[in-house]
């Protein structure tokens, strides 16, 4: 099959998009197919459009459907698309009501779309390679706590740099963050905090293989977003056996569950403090309860399971596609 995957990252680039992106097409490579990751659709014929952000990819969904109406169609919704609503991020009706299946990343994702097109959404969990043994954390004089988030608003990530400052002063802990400034303004802030704030320090854009060796030695992933479509930080935390504190938002819940007891409410440092203190410390047993939970979820980061998801969904898109 010959797949076109459309994102909006640009190459060579760590956003989240273009890195999800190249995932899939070496995974539906590994299902036998011929797959070109691309910004924009550029009319050649194709066998499968997979249009990656429904608002920024949407003219790709257009002109596939204006030129080869009968070529099937999978919009993948990000984040930025679901939350906090379809229609206050600007994702276009016809663009969903043009695609033959809508992929969400979580099982909460499903909630946003409208009822009528909810049979066609599929959930595909992202996956992750667990570390290499030697990547473990080895140094015990810190208790290092990994962000892994580009440095805009909806990420809030200097919210981390914040809960630290209100730590105890015997507390061990140190937030190490790594992520591309997208946001100018907060890009300073990231430098000023870690310029003051000896609990913090801002790494920058760190490739993708240097971000997952900063995770594996680290004791705990913090994940303070606003919105989330269904962050693969969050399986690469699972996949490397390092429990996750995050904001209760439903692209995470959709993954740990509503019921997992790491969250905290978002935008709030004060309580983020108690969490990574509770954690630190191991209170009634605290962080031993987060690494047995975050256990039983690590098969939802199997790359086996997302592979064995995107057969299922090609095999159902074999035949003459449907929209009804």
């Amino acid at each position: 099959m010959r797949i076109c995957l459309v994102t909006p990252a640009p190459p060579c680039s760590y956003h989240g998009n273009r890195v999800t992106a190249l995932r899939w097409a070496d995974l539906l490579r590994g299902l036998g197919h011929s797959v070109q990751v691309t910004q924009t659709y550029d009319g050649t014929p194709i066998d499968l459009l997979i249009a990656l952000h429904a608002r920024k990819s949407a003219d790709a969904v257009r002109q596939v459907r204006a030129q080869h109406p009968a070529t099937p169609v999978v919009l993948a919704l990000t984040g930025t698309d679901l939350y906090p609503d379809l229609e206050s991020t600007g994702v276009d009706p016809g663009v969903l009501a043009a695609a033959d299946r809508l992929v969400v990343l979580q099982s909460l994702g499903v909630e946003q779309i409208p009822e009528h097109l909810r049979g066609r959404a599929r959930v595909i969990e992202q996956s992750a390679q667990p570390p290499p043994p030697e990547n473990l954390p080895s140094d015990e004089s810190h208790f290092t706590v990994a962000v892994l988030a580009h440095v805009r608003q909806v990420k809030d990530p200097l919210l981390v740099a914040e809960a630290v400052r209100l730590l105890p002063a015997g507390s061990r802990i140190q937030a190490r963050h790594a992520g591309a400034v997208i946001e100018p303004e907060l890009g300073t802030r990231a430098e000023e905090e870690t310029r003051t704030n000896p609990r913090y320090t801002w790494l920058g854009e760190l490739p993708p293989p240097d971000a997952q060796r900063l995770l594996a030695r680290s004791r705990l992933l913090v994940c303070p977003s606003r919105h989330e479509g269904g962050a693969n930080v969050v399986s690469e935390a699972l996949a490397a056996g390092v429990p996750v504190v995050a904001s209760r938002i439903p692209g995470t819940q959709g993954i740990l569950g509503a019921d997992y007891p790491g969250y905290f409410p978002v935008g709030d440092a004060e309580a983020l403090a108690e969490l990574l203190s509770r954690v630190e410390r191991n209170r009634e047993g605290f962080y031993d309860d987060l690494v047995r939970h975050c256990a039983r979820l690590a098969d939802l980061a199997s790359p086996a399971r997302e592979r064995e998801a995107w057969a299922a969904l090609l095999a159902e898109l074999g035949g003459a596609a449907t929209r009804g």
